[in-house]
């Protein structure tokens, strides 16, 4: 409990009352939400929960997902493929305990998502993250109680995607979230006091995939590209004084090999650079640009130029394999740069696929010890299925061309 009321304090004073952190003595190293060390110009933004892998078959892929074959969390990880999903209808409940490397024991992420094939160029589907922080003990500076506060956040995102070519698809989503970090907690003045925030965001999706042949053998090669929670700065105080959220450049590709009727692998890794500015390298100096000139300003100015910009791209990715379509082991490897973050770990998974209904699995392993991204685990319950065809009645047949 104690570990976790710090998390959660750190986080909550960090976005809340920045100005009070960086004033005071440099504290010992600590973590975001995201599991990313805060130290040196690491880009920090409001809602991080937003840039969490929630699914277990990406997870076990390095969180690489951009271009991987459509399924029932495509409307996660690129709207763009949610057309060239296979089945009419499916949907998947996913679930990821987090931060159990500092001993939390109430901290998740969930997720929801499904998906309707309207016909074969298009599709709908639906997103629902929830976020908990647990809870934490509420006092005054004279240690007296004022009460529980149940942290948590959730965003829904509905989406469409539609086949345009052969090849290529596109997708959009909309998505609206509510970050509730401290209830309606208020300080000795108007600005610094908390409320909970919400407002929302656009994904934009384009997906490529084309049949081809590697050594007289069939394959695919895929290729996504993805801009995810595109949208205005939130606020948890005043007016004053606003946070970017997690804007997300995600693109990478993806090639399938078929290496006989019952064995297929798939080699895939992604790219990805938070769509915002780089923090200066005086503390006090807060960046104050829109949402939209900090999206152009994050891909080409740094305090350090362009070698601090190619320290800010994420890269992960991984190998799947499949046999008979119905068991599915896979690793990755994900990597960010020591100093924007300095997330490395491997990850593994294993799947299974039942007639309508599936089990993924993944495991994190930081490559740092005692990390608090350590123990995560992922677990993903699916199903999908074929509605039936309406069949052509008599009558139909008769009043058809030709009829007499």
């Amino acid at each position: 409990m104690i570990k976790k009321s710090i998390f959660v304090g750190v986080s909550f004073i960090s976005i809340v009352f920045p100005d009070f952190v960086k004033g005071q003595t440099q504290p010992p190293p600590t973590f975001n939400a995201s599991g990313q060390v805060n130290e040196f110009r690491v880009i920090t933004t409001a809602v991080p929960f937003l840039g969490i892998t929630p699914d277990a078959r990406s997870a076990g892929l390095g969180d690489a997902g951009a271009a991987l074959s459509a399924d029932q969390n495509s409307v996660y990880w690129n709207p763009g493929k949610l057309a060239t999903v296979s089945k009419d209808i499916g949907g998947s409940v996913s679930i990821s305990p987090w931060l159990k490397g500092l001993g939390v024991n109430d901290v998740y992420l969930g997720y929801l998502s499904g998906f309707y094939k309207i016909n074969k160029q298009s599709a709908i589907g639906l997103g629902f993250s929830y976020f908990n922080l647990g809870s934490i003990q509420m006092t005054d500076n004279s240690g007296v109680g004022m009460g529980t506060l149940n942290p948590n956040e959730f965003s829904i995102c509905p989406t469409y995607s539609r086949v345009l070519s052969k090849s290529l698809s596109v997708g959009v989503g909309i998505k609206y979230f509510r970050s509730n970090l401290a209830g309606s907690f208020s300080g000795n003045t108007d600005a610094t006091r908390a409320r909970p925030a919400n407002s929302v965001a656009v994904d934009l999706g384009m997906f490529y995939n084309k049949e081809i042949s590697l050594g007289g053998n069939p394959a695919q090669f895929a290729f996504g590209a993805v801009i995810s929670n595109m949208g205005p700065k939130i606020s948890y105080t005043d007016d004053n004084r606003r946070d970017f959220i997690p804007t997300n450049l995600r693109i990478g590709p993806a090639l399938t090999l078929e290496l006989d009727p019952y064995n297929k692998v798939t080699f895939l890794f992604d790219v990805a650079k938070t769509l915002v500015p780089t923090p200066e390298k005086d503390p006090t100096v807060v960046v104050d640009d829109g949402w939209i000139s900090g999206m152009a300003k994050s891909l080409y100015k740094a305090p350090d130029g362009l070698k601090e910009k190619m320290q800010e791209l994420m890269i992960g990715g991984g190998v799947e394999y499949w046999y008979d379509n119905q068991f599915a082991v896979r690793g990755g490897y994900f990597h960010e740069s020591k100093f924007k973050g300095n997330r490395k770990y491997f990850t593994a998974g294993v799947g299974i696929r039942y007639q309508t209904f599936g089990l993924d699995f993944a495991y994190l392993l930081p490559v740092q010890s005692n990390h608090p991204l350590a123990e995560t685990l992922r677990f993903s319950l699916l199903f999908d299925l074929n509605l039936p065809k309406k069949e052509e009645s008599v009558t139909d047949k008769a009043s058809g061309p030709g009829a007499e």
